[in-house]
């Protein structure tokens, strides 16, 4: 008799694993930082050839309308506008990468001496408005969802809406009228910043534009995180941590607020990226020395290369603020944070 003895294949319990996926923080920036890398250049390419359409000649704002061809030719050649547009894209962008801001058409300075300080005023500007204007909306949004469809909900959501549909000069102008001029004169109208002086050297100058900005930020905020706890405090996880007994404020605090972070961060992110455009409108009008200021000049003046690196600083800002609130957003979310 034979005996024939079946052998299994014998299965490696390393080929039975599923493909581990990659971390999702991890994932996010090598996805993202390209991406935001590609737009930024994008960017560089649409605001050197806009640059170029505008009407006028560089050369002859700097120079005026006196000025002869001969120096008008000389100064043509010195600002390299001579040579063909794709010569002087590549001038410019590998002088941004060499550290080479350029110089202005007005000044005839540098731009590293003119505009970083204008962009520490500005950033002192952004980060004020946007920390106060944040915790002010966090704050009321969980106020208006504990008392939802009461009187003080009812109230603050429509004054939400009401601030929401007004511009930020008309803003500006009411709050000049109440701070400054016709009812209180508390703090001056204009925030005009004498040169070499900083925002944090004379406080007062810094309180009007930082009102109107949070006054325009925090409506957004406020009306994120009221949605945002709403829906959390309706979970099943709440009515759950309800009936084991826990308090109103640790429901609110340990299971209705980690899952309402996430949604208003976006708004958060959101609302940096508003106030990198709002400051233009606010410190034209309070005249403050920021590079929103700056940009509305160097428009009006034809400055080309001014313009090219605050839009191109605008752009980088951008789409560091969306990389870094997504990466908030994810880490925020306990679910998506962790791999599979």
């Amino acid at each position: 008799m034979t005996s024939s003895i079946s052998a299994e294949p014998v299965v490696s319990p390393v080929a039975t694993e599923a493909p581990r996926r990659a971390h999702p923080l991890r994932s996010l920036l090598m996805q993202r930082v390209p991406l935001g890398l590609v737009t930024i250049w994008v960017v560089t390419v649409i605001v050197f050839a806009a640059t170029q359409l505008l009407p006028g000649n560089a050369a002859r704002a700097v120079l005026g309308k006196n000025a002869t061809p001969e120096r008008l030719a000389a100064l043509e050649r010195q600002m390299g506008l001579d040579q063909s547009a794709l010569s002087q894209y590549w001038n410019w962008v590998t002088g941004l990468l060499q550290g080479d801001l350029g110089t202005s058409l007005v000044n005839q300075q540098p731009l590293s001496t003119l505009i970083v300080p204008q962009i520490v005023n500005s950033a002192a500007l952004v980060v004020t408005a946007g920390v106060v204007g944040t915790a002010l909306g966090v704050v009321l949004g969980l106020v208006a969802a504990v008392r939802r469809d009461r009187l003080a909900d009812h109230a603050m959501s429509a004054t939400s809406l009401a601030v929401l549909a007004l511009p930020e000069f008309v803003v500006a102008i009411f709050v000049t009228v109440l701070l400054s001029t016709n009812v209180f004169h508390w703090f001056p109208a204009v925030s005009a910043l004498s040169p070499g002086q900083r925002p944090w050297d004379d406080i007062a100058m810094l309180v009007l534009p930082t009102v109107v900005l949070v006054i325009v930020i925090a409506p957004y905020v406020f009306r994120m995180m009221r949605a945002a706890t709403i829906d959390a405090l309706e979970s099943e996880y709440v009515e759950m941590a309800r009936l084991k007994g826990l308090s109103k404020r640790q429901v609110l605090l340990r299971h209705a607020l980690p899952n309402a972070v996430a949604p208003t961060v976006q708004a958060i992110g959101l609302n940096l990226l508003y106030l990198a455009g709002g400051i233009v409108v606010v410190e034209t009008v309070f005249n403050y020395p920021g590079i929103g200021q700056a940009l509305y000049q160097a428009v009006l003046s034809k400055d080309i290369p001014t313009i090219q690196l605050l839009v191109t600083l605008l752009a980088a800002f951008y789409v560091v603020v969306n990389i870094v609130t997504d990466l908030l957003a994810l880490m925020a979310t306990p679910r998506k944070r962790m791999p599979r």
